[in-house]
């Protein structure tokens, strides 16, 4: 950790305000992307997509579930393994309570996995999830949107996720994928991101970058090797009190 002036309230306040500047400016910064990605074209879904969900056989159409938005956040979580991803975790923690605040923004939002629904179900009930949760594993969903990979594509080694920008890591891959669905029924794909993308929707990352110590996730063998299961953390230590009576 860095060293750190130690100064008074007014001179703090005036860096403070310094600082404030550049927030400013990434605010707008940030308000100019998010009209320009609005502003970017479409592309109609022309192919018939079944998923299956805990009660059946569900159509892209039927996730919008009457809403014309839908958020797609798509999990690793292949068939062969027991649980999802552990990061891909992370960010499912954050959305898990933003669902109603969304539908009432007209948007939808559901995870989608390559896992079978039982699987899904119940690596969902281990977490406390009440998210929509479908399996694209009888689908081509996951490979056209481009989050899972097969061995003779990463065996060719030229990349196709992030568009191209980011060499696999492996045959499954996070990511983000947006549909609009207009009254007539025609879908559109309207945004898709990847990657580091996804960062500025983690709320706990975002609370870490306001602290002194921010990620500190330096000299570690991966910057996400510290995350867990939210059930696999050890409990912390109990602390001594500090007074006895």
């Amino acid at each position: 950790m860095q060293q750190h002036q130690i100064v008074s309230r007014e001179q703090w306040i005036a860096a403070r305000k310094a600082h404030l500047a550049h927030e400013k400016e990434l605010t707008a910064a940030r308000e100019r992307l998010a009209e320009e990605r609005r502003a970017l074209p479409w592309v109609k879904v022309d192919k018939d997509y079944l998923f299956d969900g805990p009660n059946g056989k569900l159509t892209l159409g039927d996730l919008f579930k009457g809403r014309p938005q839908l958020v797609v956040q798509h999990v690793m979580f292949a068939p062969d393994w027991d649980a999802a991803c552990k990061s891909c975790s992370f960010w499912a923690d954050g959305f898990e309570r933003m669902v109603p605040h969304l539908a009432a923004r007209d948007t939808s939002m559901v995870a989608i996995s390559l896992a079978r629904v039982a699987k899904l179900d119940a690596f969902k009930k281990r977490m406390g999830w009440t998210f929509d949760w479908v399996s694209s594993g009888s689908n081509d969903f996951n490979y056209d949107y481009e989050v899972s990979f097969t061995p003779e594509q990463i065996d060719k080694g030229v990349p196709k996720y992030n568009f191209g920008t980011t060499p696999f890591y492996g045959p499954e891959l996070p990511g983000i994928s947006v549909f609009f669905r207009n009254k007539a029924g025609e879908i559109f794909h309207t945004y898709s991101c990847f990657a580091r993308g996804l960062d500025m929707m983690n709320a706990a990352y975002q609370y870490l970058d306001l602290t002194p110590l921010g990620r500190h996730e330096e000299g570690l063998p991966y910057p996400m090797d510290w995350v867990r299961l939210r059930d696999q953390y050890e409990p912390e230590a109990t602390k001594e009190a500090c007074c006895h009576g």
